[in-house]
């Protein structure tokens, strides 16, 4: 059975931005786009309530807040099939704790979509209590888009240097780690430019290694080209299979020396996605996403894609 897009609406404008993005990706995909809202209530009377349609007729019983809750989801769906028609759309929302909730949703995902903020009411994604769970656990691809995400931001809005046409989709952008070229994150990345008729842009950071405070580049400038020369064929040994099950989709590698986490966030500037794997650990205690994808979370200028692999 075929995976769906999962959108998590809040009522946020990030959450809304982020079901926007989902709509988008579940028509790329041609897949169905289902809508959750998580809603924690303390009441007994109120646990599991799916909806199918847009009714937004009070209901009986109700409080005040539950009825306004009740109507997100509807709402959601309901400005989604105004702007998406023909796109299969089903709604639902769930009581319970919204981390466990979305991590079980995420389970049964091609891909889940959230806001960068709300979800929990605190100001940061990162700091909020549901999302750095989410995003640290999830073994599914985990999307996050930030308020104010439009279409027409994913698009080159006039001809460039390369011949590029005006709307076509701005490069995907993915950040490699020549030490886990995994392909779990490789196939996500691809089909993703694919999906977008889109350039495939691979970001390799890399740093010169220094042994006991002694840095050979700097002794022999020679050295550092050389290493450079390395990591550069080392990353297209590793994109040549996929180049080739990919034919149509155009690669542009760079290999760049310095920190990751700068070279994606500069990328991100003008790209359409940003594509980040994160490692999968089973720990007992905490959560973990890697400084890098921290960092492109925190600070990247468009959709953060976070592929966990093992």
């Amino acid at each position: 059975m075929s995976r769906t897009v999962i959108a998590a609406v809040d009522g946020s404008a990030a959450s809304l931005a982020a079901a926007e993005w989902a709509a988008r990706e579940a028509r790329m995909r041609r897949l169905p786009l289902h809508i959750l809202h998580v809603w924690q209530d303390w009441s007994p009377a109120f646990a599991h309530a799916p909806f199918a349609g847009v009714d937004n007729t009070p209901d009986e019983g109700a409080t005040v807040t539950q009825q306004w809750a009740r109507r997100v989801p509807r709402a959601a769906a309901d400005r989604l099939r105004q702007g998406h028609p023909g796109l299969e759309i089903t709604v639902e929302q769930v009581n319970g704790r919204p981390a466990q909730v979305l991590l079980s949703a995420a389970e049964k995902a091609e891909v889940l979509v959230v806001g960068s903020r709300g979800l929990g009411g605190l100001a940061g994604f990162l700091a909020g209590s549901v999302s750095l769970p989410l995003i640290a656990h999830a073994e599914r691809p985990v999307v996050v888009v930030r308020a104010g995400e439009r279409a027409e931001d994913e698009l080159r809005a006039r001809s460039g240097g390369r011949g590029d046409r005006e709307g076509q989709y701005r490069d995907v952008v993915l950040g490699l780690d020549l030490s886990r070229p995994c392909d779990e994150l490789l196939a996500y990345a691809f089909e993703a430019a694919a999906a977008r008729a889109a350039t495939l842009r691979v970001v390799h950071g890399w740093r010169v290694p220094v042994v006991d405070g002694y840095d050979p580049a700097a002794a022999d400038p020679g050295h550092g080209v050389a290493l450079g020369l390395r990591e550069a064929g080392t990353l297209t040994d590793v994109l040549r299979s996929w180049r080739g099950e990919f034919p149509q989709v155009e690669v542009e590698e760079q290999c760049l020396v310095g920190r990751p986490a700068g070279h994606l966030v500069e990328a991100s500037q003008d790209a359409s996605l940003l594509i980040v794997g994160r490692r999968i650990r089973r720990a007992a205690m905490g959560a973990h996403i890697g400084p890098v994808t921290h960092a492109v979370l925190h600070h990247a200028r468009t959709p953060v894609a976070v592929v966990p692999h093992p």
